[in-house]
């Protein structure tokens, strides 16, 4: 696979990382078994595969053949940004998430906005579709980049990879400086994300952090299928073109956004593309939402033990065969007026060499079968 700017990966670094973990008794329980890296792309992960109880093996993403990827990435116009990292797979986002509000310029597709009290310049890489609807900055800044380095840590029991992305300022589009370490790691019974963001420069540093992983729905059954968010409110939106915050929070419980119980909620013929906020953590700190295929016997576990984690935003259409539930720390337009915090509503602040983790786990479970 290529870079997003059509040149090769320095030598030093490969194309894709394929992580396997050790072997198991696959008919017992279900199973990890391989995943597929970018280090292209930021370490986005691919794909996910899992050996299920009666299914095989079961790709876990929703996105084509790997050998399809660098067609995919970058198909279209000139991807100024690497957009198409986040239609498929797991790509990370940093130093935000989500949306970020400004004075848009169509000259150059860019927005003048204010982050920590700089006024600073993003590229417009999102947007609503209709006719005069409003252009913003979304999903962070390292969705087209490699990283500097990428070394195999590998256990009996784990296959995993360690890399590095000096990020700088971002190209002058963000405050300070930033360092990023990843270290993912696969083992039969579970799937780790840890990203670690450092304050590399001299300035305060607001730091967004998120996950955007497209999961399937085995079945296909999507009417049947449930997801766990045990949260008390969700952001209200303008509309589903924009999808921009208005400020007011709603109550979920007794409507069907409400997806908090034990066995989660059913999606149904439900569209969403929603943030959920008010997390209701476990006794050790946990955020922890669930995907369950209950006719295939499928569920996932998405585990965070990050304080910082304080929305979980969702997108899954009705006619699309898989669900998108996003961990992360900040929320939708994080700096703009309706949430009155000027550093960043769900922002880490750091300080001059302080760093913040983003952790995230994945485990596999059986469900009740419908």
């Amino acid at each position: 696979m290529n870079a997003s700017n059509g040149t090769k990966l320095p030598a030093s670094l490969p194309d894709v990382v394929t992580l396997s973990s050790p072997g198991g008794n696959a008919a017992a329980a279900p199973r990890f078994t391989r995943a597929e890296l970018l280090p292209g792309r930021a370490m986005m992960v691919w794909q996910l595969w899992a050996e299920l109880p009666g299914l095989g093996e079961v790709a876990l993403l929703h996105a084509p053949p790997l050998a399809e990827a660098g067609t995919v990435l970058q198909a279209g116009p000139p991807d100024r940004t690497g957009n198409n990292s986040f239609k498929v797979g797991g790509a990370f986002l940093l130093p935000f998430a989500n949306r970020i509000r400004g004075a848009f310029s169509a000259a150059d597709r860019a927005l003048d906005t204010d982050i920590a009290g700089r006024r600073l310049r993003l590229f417009a890489n999102g947007g609503g579709t209709r006719p005069g609807a409003e252009q913003y900055a979304i999903h962070g800044l390292i969705l087209d980049r490699a990283v500097d380095s990428c070394e195999r840590q590998a256990t009996p029991r784990r296959d995993g990879v360690r890399a590095v992305l000096d990020a700088g300022d971002f190209g002058g589009h963000w405050v300070s400086g930033t360092r990023i370490d990843f270290e993912l790691g696969l083992e039969p019974a579970a799937f780790e994300l840890r990203l670690r963001a450092t304050n590399t420069g001299s300035e305060l540093l607001p730091m967004g952090m998120g996950w955007h992983p497209y999961f399937t729905l085995p079945s296909g059954a999507r009417e049947q299928a449930r997801i766990r968010i045990p949260a008390r409110t969700r952001m209200a939106v303008n509309d589903y073109d924009e999808v921009l915050p208005t400020g007011e929070l709603i109550a979920v419980a007794g409507t069907p956004h409400d997806f908090s119980g034990p066995q989660g909620g059913p999606l149904g013929g439900l569209y969403l593309d929603d943030c959920f906020v008010d997390l209701d953590k476990t006794p050790a700190g946990e955020a922890v939402v669930e995907v369950l295929d209950p006719q295939a016997g499928y569920g996932l576990r998405i585990v965070s033990d990050s304080p910082e984690i304080s929305a979980v935003q969702t997108y899954a259409p009705p006619d699309k065969p898989f669900v998108v539930l996003e961990p992360q720390f900040n929320w939708a337009d994080p700096f703009g007026p309706l949430w009155h915090e000027p550093l960043g509503r769900g922002m880490a602040r750091l300080a001059p060499g302080e760093a913040v983790e983003y952790r995230v786990r994945l485990e596999l479970f059986t469900p009740a079968r419908a």
